[in-house]
């Protein structure tokens, strides 16, 4: 069920962004573990144009927010509105109350506006003058940054990055695949003819039967030696925390239903340990102004720790 779930979606976002299968992979194995996602790349490859081909083909209501330093938590999350008339107050909603929110340009949202998303994205709802309120379901953020242009951006803050499952970058296309996407955009937006190929109930039953698959304990152990290795390692000054260890597991389980398994193998923790793991630990300043890049070293630990036959 979930395979055909994936697949249907696979061909839809195929036919939008050409030739990267691995990160519409990516894209899907993240909702349906129920996660989040950061995708960082440089502008103009496609990233706000895979979050809303995402949304039409899971029939899903979809809202952008354009992040920038001005932007302040109300205008994310809503705010309580007075009404001259009676005076009395209201709660109205902001844009966060959708089905997926793309927060694009994340990074340049003070660290005050960024921190309005840790509830929503932990839990599902917001707080606002001491009432909470719940988000839809399913709720999922699909956040941009641009890992180049620096100047008026705020990093995000550890506790930011260890709420997204996954962080992953769409790339440039081969020139070949680059001359296909022209044609196709040369009388229209392929986003504009998608038609919806599934919906919330689908959707729904896929993260079900993702739940179902079977981690057996010799690869949950494996699973937690690597965890373990990123926070004894020299390089390291924070570790996985106990969320990420959850979320490479979470993920992991929608990985190999994804491909039509019900059981995870080591291969898939090793395929998804990258874009899982590597925004979720912190350098020492050695390592951060020696250049080693979270990518490499977490490959390296993957190579050190003995794989379960």
């Amino acid at each position: 069920m979930t395979s055909a779930f994936a697949e249907r979606l696979r061909e839809t976002l195929d036919g939008v962004i050409r030739g990267k299968r691995d990160a519409i992979d990516l894209l899907i194995t993240a909702v349906i573990a129920g996660g989040h996602v950061l995708l960082e790349d440089v502008p103009g490859l496609g990233k706000t144009t895979l979050a809303k081909a995402f949304a039409r083909s899971v029939r899903l209501q979809f809202t952008r927010v354009q992040f920038t330093p001005d932007l302040l938590p109300a205008d994310i999350i809503g705010a309580q509105v007075l009404h001259p008339e009676n005076g009395t107050f209201s709660f109205q909603a902001g844009p966060v109350f959708t089905q997926v929110l793309l927060a694009d340009e994340i990074n340049r949202a003070s660290p005050r506006t960024q921190s309005a998303l840790l509830e929503a994205m932990s839990e599902g709802q917001v707080s606002v003058d001491g009432t909470t309120h719940a988000l839809p379901d399913p709720f999922i953020v699909l956040a941009t940054q641009n890992p180049v242009d620096f100047q008026g951006t705020y990093p995000l803050p550890e506790a930011q990055l260890d709420r997204f499952l996954l962080r992953f970058s769409l790339g440039y296309p081969p020139p070949e695949v680059e001359l296909d996407v022209l044609d196709a955009h040369r009388d229209a937006q392929p986003v504009d003819r998608v038609q919806p190929v599934a919906d919330q109930a689908d959707l729904q039953a896929a993260r079900e039967a993702a739940r179902a698959v079977t981690v057996t304990r010799e690869v949950g152990a494996y699973l937690m030696q690597v965890v373990q290795r990123t926070r004894d390692h020299r390089e390291l000054e924070l570790g996985v925390s106990t969320r990420g260890a959850l979320a490479w597991y979470r993920a992991a389980q929608a990985f190999a239903a994804l491909h039509g398994r019900d059981y995870v193998s080591p291969d898939d923790l090793q395929r998804l340990a990258v874009p899982c793991l590597a925004h979720r630990v912190v350098p020492t300043p050695e390592a951060r102004f020696g250049g080693t890049s979270m990518a490499s070293l977490v490959e390296s630990i993957l190579q050190e720790v003995p794989v379960p036959a």
